[in-house]
C-alpha cells in the first residue's frame, strides 16, 4: 500500500472522521484529505506525529512494499536507503510538473511524428492523379506543389519538436542521473503507472495492429489487379495508417516512460543509465547517419513509400550496435 492509503486505512481502524484526525494533527480537514487521495505528502513532521498518533513505525508509513504494521516505531532517518545520498532527490511538485509536461507535450510530439510520416502524401497524390489527368496540372506542377506541402509539414514538425523539447530539456537529469524520489512519490507514481497500464497496452496493440494491416489494401488491390492510380490511393492509406499507429506508440510511450523513468525501471535503470551515457556519441553518429540515409534515398529515388522501412530496421540495427559495442568495451 502506499502512504494515502495506509493513513486511510488506519484512520477508519480507529474509527476516526478526517475532521478528527485532522484536530488531532492541527491541520485543516482539507490537509488530510488531500493526503489520502495522494494529492499531496505530510511533511516528515506530520509523518513522525502519524505515526505516534496511529502507533505504527514511521518505516511501516513510509516503505510502500511494508503491508504489516510493525509492532514498535522507529527512528525516521532509518528510511533512507543506504547508498542513497549520491542520487538526485525528486520532489513531489518536481514529480507533478514532470509528469503533467510530458502529458502535455506527447501528444503534440506525437502528432508530429504523424505528420512528418504523412509528409509525402500530398506528393504522391498529386503526382499520380497529375498523370493520369484527374487534376488538371502538370506532373512538374503537381512535384513542386507537393514538395512544397512537404517541407512545410515537415518544418512545422521540427518547430514542435524544438519547442517541446526546449520544454523537456530540463527534465532530461531523469534518464540520464540517479534519482532519490522523496517519501511517498514511489507509490503515487506506481498507483498513476497502474492506471495508464491498460491504456498503454491497448495503444501498443492498437500501433503495432495498424502497422501491419496498413499492406492489406495493396495485397487487395494486386488481387484484382487494380489501375495504377488505385496503388497510388492505397499507398497513401499505408501511409496514413503506419501513422496513425505510431501517433499510439509515440504518445503512449512517452507517458509511460515518464513513469519508468521516476520509478527506474525498464530501460532507465541505473545500470541502463550509465550505459547509455557510454552509448551518448554513438547514438549521436548513428541516427545522423540514418536520417541522412532516409532523406537521401528518398529525394533521390522518390521512393516514400518504400523508404519508411529504414526507421524499424535502423531501430533494430541500434539494438545490436549497442550490444557490439558494450562487448567490446568489456573486452
Amino acid at each position: 500500500m502506499i502512504l494515502a492509503e495506509k493513513i486511510t486505512t488506519l484512520r477508519k481502524q480507529n474509527g476516526w472522521s478526517q475532521e478528527e484526525l485532522a484536530a488531532k494533527l492541527n491541520v485543516s480537514r482539507q490537509s488530510v484529505s488531500k493526503w489520502e487521495s495522494a494529492a499531496s505528502i505530510p511533511d516528515l513532521e506530520k509523518i513522525i506525529k502519524l505515526s505516534q498518533i496511529f502507533g505504527v513505525s514511521t518505516d511501516y508509513l513510509l516503505k510502500d512494499e511494508l503491508d504489516e504494521e510493525p509492532c514498535k516505531a522507529v527512528a525516521y532517518d532509518e528510511v533512507f536507503d543506504e547508498g542513497r545520498e549520491a542520487a538526485r532527490t525528486v520532489t513531489l511538485d518536481e514529480a507533478n510538473a514532470y509528469m503533467d509536461t510530458v502529458s502535455r507535450a506527447a501528444g503534440k510530439i506525437a502528432a508530429g511524428v504523424m505528420a512528418c510520416i504523412i509528409s509525402p502524401v500530398p506528393l504522391i497524390l498529386l503526382g499520380g492523379m497529375a498523370e493520369y489527368r484527374i487534376i488538371p496540372i502538370t506532373e512538374d506542377m503537381a512535384g513542386g506543389i507537393g514538395v512544397a506541402i512537404l517541407l512545410l509539414i515537415v518544418a512545422a514538425a521540427v518547430a514542435v519538436f524544438i519547442m517541446q523539447g526546449m520544454k523537456l530539456e530540463k527534465y532530461q537529469y531523469m534518464e540520464k542521473e540517479a534519482l532519490s524520489l522523496q517519501y511517498g512519490i514511489a507509490g503515487i507514481v506506481e498507483s498513476k503507472k497502474g492506471n495508464f497500464e491498460p491504456v498503454f497496452k491497448g495503444c501498443l496493440v492498437a500501433g503495432v495492429t495498424l502497422c501491419i494491416i496498413s499492406v492489406v489494401p495493396l495485397m487487395i488491390a494486386a488481387a484484382f489487379r487494380s489501375p495504377d492510380i488505385i496503388y497510388i490511393y492505397c499507398v497513401a492509406i499505408l501511409l496514413m495508417m503506419i501513422s496513425c499507429g505510431v501517433f499510439l506508440m509515440v504518445w503512449s510511450g512517452m507517458i509511460h516512460g515518464s513513469y519508468q523513468k521516476l520509478l527506474e525501471e525498464g530501460d532507465y535503470t541505473r545500470e541502463k543509465k550509465l550505459e547509455n551515457k557510454r552509448n551518448n556519441n554513438l547514438a549521436t553518429v548513428y541516427w545522423c547517419t540514418a536520417t541522412a540515409i532516409y532523406l537521401g534515398y528518398s529525394f533521390v529515388t522518390g521512393k516514400w513509400y518504400i523508404s519508411w522501412v529504414i526507421w524499424p530496421c535502423a531501430g533494430v540495427l541500434y539494438a545490436a550496435v549497442c550490444g557490439i559495442a558494450a562487448m567490446l568495451r568489456k573486452n
